[in-house]
């Protein structure tokens, strides 16, 4: 269980805390890729973990938390499709060691090949799955999905991983109930850890 109240600036953090203590994840010094920033919970978790830099990508527009916009170490590109983005096109980018993955919406289908695009050689992706955006019907809308069904979404997504350039090192359930909560009965949603697929083994 996550305690209600956490030291990030949203939801997200304590989610992608939670990964990064499962999947012993150090990321201090690291250059980091947060897309689908939002508020920025993943972009301020990476920051209390020690990286250098994070850029937080979303396509809206003023939501990332004022904190974060004002620190040196947080690039931010508001307006940006991360599916469209090109990182050589962002000034002074450099290949990230860590991309973190949380975009409502968007299937990992699509996540994922744009996740490669920041990645460097060695890097690590985490990325948030969210069985009720991948399911084929009921909650593919946005509603919420049986805990059940909601497994066997994750683990056919998991499964697809591969065709995707990619390899599943871990994952685990997120602590963190998501999409279409109320009276506190969230989707569940699960977090991989995911490797280039030609250098899982770096």
């Amino acid at each position: 269980m996550v305690p209600t109240s956490h030291p990030y600036v949203s939801r997200g953090g304590p989610k992608l805390a939670a990964a990064l203590d499962a999947f012993q994840l150090d990321v201090g010094g690291f250059c980091c890729a947060d897309l689908g920033a939002n508020v920025g919970g993943f972009t301020d978790c990476l920051l209390q973990r020690g990286a250098a830099k994070v850029y937080a990508v979303d396509m809206a527009y003023g939501t990332l938390a004022w904190a974060l916009r004002q620190d040196p170490r947080v690039v931010t590109l508001e307006r940006t499709n991360v599916l469209h983005v090109e990182p050589a096109d962002v000034e002074g980018s450099c290949a990230c060691d860590l991309v973190t993955v949380d975009l409502g919406w968007t299937r990992q289908s699509h996540a994922i090949p744009a996740a490669l695009k920041w990645l460097a050689a060695g890097g690590r992706i985490v990325s948030l799955i969210k069985p009720h955006y991948e399911a084929d019907t009921g909650a593919s809308n946005g509603g919420v999905l049986d805990d059940d069904e909601a497994q066997r979404v994750a683990r056919r997504v998991l499964d697809a991983m591969p065709a995707l350039g990619v390899t599943v090192l871990d994952y685990i359930r997120c602590p963190v109930r998501g999409g279409g909560s109320r009276k506190g009965k969230g989707n569940a949603e699960f977090l991989a850890l995911l490797a280039r697929e030609s250098e899982s083994q770096v």
